[in-house]
């Protein structure tokens, strides 16, 4: 596949990624909404369904739609570097984009919250205990469990003998889906488990540009720890899935 389709899908996928994550929070989260108060199960399930929706709309170029995922397959030997630099654009606009239609559509609820300077938490994530080495290594690991799931997933085998061996190829990107669940219900609550530099740093933009009335700060001092986190764990994914090869 070429570098452009490259480009385009996973600026696409990332972008409904990230439309329905900061959505689910949105709904939760702002007074207006139905969904207010939902709770923190609303919206790692959310997010898990927006992973699902994002990954098979950009299946053609691999769906990767997080930078820890593309950096642990180059890792891996399973990806060439030269198409890395693609990915991580695409994806960062992507999530930029995402940001701003989650805006869009819940702009008259951003508009009458009672809690204006408190909607960072819609597009990107924070520390419940700010310790940035702590908060890091609790993204490394999250991130970690993530990519090495998608690197030594079983796939489908041909049968020899009886019945075939699918995998979770059977489930196609819901099998992900339920890891992203996963590790949120587990391991979201230090630190509301980004694991994705893209779907951090994309929306923080996002956020820091938008006219939300009465907004507060984006946090710009802590917003390295849920990109290095990441990247830390995908790429020692990669290293782990390569030696096990």
């Amino acid at each position: 596949m070429s570098g452009g389709a490259i480009f385009v899908w996973e600026l696409i996928g990332t972008a409904v990624l990230i439309l329905l994550g900061a959505g689910v929070v949105a709904n939760t989260v702002l007074k207006n909404s139905l969904g207010n108060n939902g709770g923190w199960l609303l919206i790692t399930f959310g997010w898990g369904f927006a992973v699902f929706a994002g990954a098979s709309i950009a299946a053609p170029s691999g769906a990767h739609l997080n930078p820890a995922v593309t950096l642990g397959l180059a890792t891996a030997g399973k990806l060439d570097w030269a198409l890395v630099p693609i990915y991580f654009i695409a994806q960062l606009l992507g999530a930029f984009l995402g940001a701003v239609l989650c805006w869009l559509a819940y702009k008259l609820q951003f508009d009458t919250h009672d809690d204006p300077g408190g909607t960072l938490g819609i597009f990107s994530t924070g520390p419940t205990v700010d310790h940035k080495v702590w908060n890091t290594v609790t993204e490394v690991i999250g991130t970690f469990v993530l990519v090495l799931w998608i690197l030594l997933s079983p796939g489908a085998k041909a049968a020899t003998e009886g019945i075939p061996q699918f995998g979770n190829a059977a489930l196609g990107y819901a099998a992900v889906m339920f890891v992203v669940v996963g590790i949120g219900a587990s391991l979201g609550g230090p630190t509301g488990y980004a694991i994705n530099p893209a779907r951090d740093l994309g929306p923080r933009i996002a956020y820091a540009l938008l006219p939300i009335k009465g907004k507060g700060g984006a946090n710009w001092g802590y917003s390295w720890v849920p990109v290095v986190g990441p990247l830390i764990g995908g790429a020692l994914a990669g290293l782990l899935s390569l030696a096990l090869a």
